[in-house]
This record gives structure tokens, C-alpha cells and sequence, in this order.
């Protein structure tokens, strides 16, 4: 994918709109919880700067639905964003209308703009080219580093397209980068790890990755209904029943394409879903009715690490047991370490894959962690991506 970035324009004295994610999490009193989101676009907001323009920031927060709520007000990201910058960054109260027209004409070159949530119009979710053509209107050319969005047709980073030049921020330009390149020319080995809870969530991932790979690693939740279509007892684990026959289909596709399908070979079971539940490992044949799989045992961390370890691309989506407990959180912790060992271009897509990398503080370890979320997985999916699809090529 050959597409434009901010390299590749002059911003020198130009307004620049820039459509971020800084969908951040904020407590009651609406303090942000976690900024990495806003940090993630420093670098090209700092680009931007540096190079003479004047930035006017636009992003959504939470599902306002079209009204007004005060509690999903940008207020407390502009306080956040000037003390990120070092500078003050101005409040437009609309991201539309006068008070952003007003605020964007008087901009000058080395300042920034953050405009209020773009949701508080159901125009930006509906795509709407009239509310495109007036956030187009603020500014000379715009840029997106919204990788989070990539996958809706949304009208600021979609329809504004019809009105000025998009290019791609840092952030997207990497997810591009990255997970396009692991997709449409990877080195091999390549292996992917899908896990997490259910099937269902992942059909499309696990389809497009058996047409690429060489071997896939299942675990997690849906591990179980794989089993269990293979005609194992799985007890009370979590179980997708109408997903039985895909799980069979996918195992048979796999065959057919000679691709290695590495499942649980043995177990830590559970006699309740509890962080102090009495556990123990068994073989995957043998879980007993009454209980329930919360992690891979010790033989399946050994197979996958080894499965891991000449990989020249990996990519992993899902954790492989219930991490959020210590006692269940040594599959998955075993692939966070061999992942970030290998020599591989390795790419980490979802917050529990993240959240767990971040628990071992392997995070520096890994080429690429991706910011996307639903986007992330559409595109591993293979799915054409609308807010990708929309910025210029060179």
C-alpha cells in the first residue's frame, strides 16, 4: 500500500486537520486514566509543528449518539494534550459551525486546535458529506492518525476525502507499514497465535490466516470449542456449541492447505471461574465433568514456544488463558516471553494481548503493537479498510 504521509506534503504555514484517536478512558470526575492514545500521536503532531503548520485536532469520545453529554466533553484531553506539548492548546466548544470556524480562522501557524467531540453529530458516524464539507472547510489539507476508525466510513476521515487531500500521520502510516506488510509479503515462518474467548469473534482472522501462514496456535476460550469438536470432553469450559461445525471446517481448511494447527495438549483446570479456584493440570482428553479450562498447561507453553521460535513473522491476537488471574496467566505469559525472544517481525493486536505483554514488561520487545482494537482485526481479516482506503497515493 503506497500511500501518502506527511513527508510527502509542505505544511509550511498551512492549516492542518489532523483526525486523532483520543478515545481515552476518564474516571467519574473526569480525569484521564490513561493517556496513551494522545501520546501515541506525538510524534506527528510534533512533525506537524516543527514544521510550521497550524494543527486543528479532531476526535470522539465514548458514544455521545448525536446529543451533547458533558461527561464526554474533549475539556479534560486539551489540558492533558498541553501539558503533552508543552504549550497551551485552544477549545473550539463544536467541532462544526461558527465556534469552529471562528476558532480555525484565527489559528496561526505553531499553534493547535482541538475541536469538541466530533460524535455529538451523528453526521460523523452516518458519513454525512455536508458535515464532511464543513470540517474540510477548516483547513488546507488533512491528515490521519486515527488508525482506531480505519475500519468505519466515518466523515471525518472518510467523506472529508472528497474535499481535500488526506495523508497518513505516523501512527497509521505504521499500522499500514506493519500489519499490511505481514499480510501481503511475510517472511516465513510465519506463525499467528489467535486467542481469547470465543470463536466467533475471531472466524474471519482465523480463515484469512490459514490462507498465509504455516503454523496457527489456538487458545484461550475458543480453544475449547475446537476440542470439543474433535470430540473431547471439555466439562464446563466455555464452549460456542453453534460454532462446533465451523470449528471442524476451519481444522479441515487448515489440513487442506498444510497448515500446522497447534491446540492445547494439556490443561489447567479450574473448579470455578475464581481467582482462588483450586486448580490443577490434566491432559486435554481428561478434563472432568464439573470442571473448566482457564489456561494451557505447561506441555502446550513448551510446543508453542518451540512452534515460536525460528518464526520470521508472528502475529498475535488473544490471550490463552484467563491472564487476569495469576494462577491462570503462565500460558500466556509463555507467549508473551517467546514472542518477544524471537528474532521475528512480531505484531501484538488487541488490549488483552497487550495488557498482558504489559505484565511481563515485554512490551519494548516487540516490533510492532498496534492501537487499533476492531480495526486491528478487520484488517488482519483481510477486510478492505474505508479509512485506509481514503488517503491519497502517492
Amino acid at each position: 500500500m503506497n500511500k501518502k504521509t506527511i513527508r510527502d506534503i509542505d505544511v509550511n504555514g498551512k492549516k492542518v486537520f489532523i483526525r486523532v484517536d483520543f478515545n481515552v478512558p476518564m474516571d467519574e470526575n473526569q480525569n484521564i486514566t490513561n493517556d496513551k492514545r494522545i501520546r501515541a500521536t506525538l510524534p506527528t503532531l510534533n512533525y506537524l509543528l516543527d514544521h510550521n503548520a497550524a494543527l486543528i485536532l479532531a476526535c470522539h469520545v465514548g458514544r455521545p449518539k448525536g446529543e451533547r453529554v458533558p461527561e464526554l466533553s474533549v475539556k479534560p484531553i486539551v489540558k492533558r494534550l498541553s501539558e503533552l506539548l508543552g504549550k497551551d492548546v485552544k477549545y473550539a466548544e463544536d467541532c462544526i459551525g461558527e465556534p469552529a470556524k471562528k476558532a480555525a480562522a484565527a489559528l496561526k501557524p505553531g499553534e493547535v486546535l482541538l475541536l469538541e467531540n466530533l460524535r455529538y453529530h451523528n453526521e460523523e458516524t452516518k458519513n454525512d458529506p455536508k458535515f464532511a464539507k464543513e470540517l474540510a472547510s477548516l483547513a488546507d489539507i488533512a491528515v490521519d492518525d486515527a488508525f482506531g476508525v480505519s475500519h468505519r466510513a466515518h466523515a471525518s476521515n472518510v467523506g472529508i476525502a472528497k474535499y481535500i487531500e488526506v495523508v497518513s500521520g505516523f501512527l497509521v502510516e505504521k499500522e499500514i507499514k506493519f500489519i499490511g506488510q505481514a499480510l501481503a509479503a511475510p517472511k516465513h515462518p510465519f506463525v499467528a497465535i489467535i486467542g481469547g474467548a470465543k470463536v466467533s469473534d475471531k472466524i474471519g482472522v482465523i480463515s484469512n490466516m490459514i490462507e498465509k501462514v504455516d503454523t496457527i496456535i489456538i487458545g484461550g476460550g475458543m480453544a475449547y470449542t475446537f476440542l470439543k469438536s474433535e470430540g473431547y470432553n471439555i466439562g464446563t469450559s466455555l464452549c460456542e456449541d453453534d460454532k462446533l461445525d465451523l470449528a471442524k471446517e476451519l481444522l479441515a481448511k487448515a489440513k487442506a492447505k498444510s497448515v500446522k494447527v497447534i491446540l492445547p495438549v494439556d490443561i489447567m483446570i479450574a473448579d470455578k471461574f475464581a481467582a482462588d479456584a483450586n486448580h490443577k493440570v490434566v491432559a486435554a482428553d481428561k478434563i472432568e465433568d464439573g470442571w473448566m479450562g482457564l489456561d494451557c498447561g505447561p506441555e502446550t507453553a513448551k510446543i508453542n514456544a518451540e512452534a515460536l521460535k525460528n518464526a520470521k513473522t508472528i502475529v498475535w491476537n488473544g490471550p490463552m488463558g484467563v491472564f487476569e488471574f495469576d494462577a491462570f496467566a503462565k500460558g500466556t505469559e509463555a507467549v508473551a516471553k517467546a514472542v518477544a525472544d524471537s528474532d521475528a517481525i512480531s505484531i501484538v493486536g488487541g488490549g488483552d494481548s497487550i495488557a498482558a505483554l504489559k505484565k511481563t514488561g515485554l512490551s519494548d520487545k516487540i516490533s510492532h503493537i498496534s492501537t487499533g482494537g476492531g480495526a486491528t482485526l478487520e484488517f488482519l481479516e483481510g477486510k478492505t479498510m474505508p479509512g485506509i482506503e481514503a488517503i491519497a497515493n502517492r
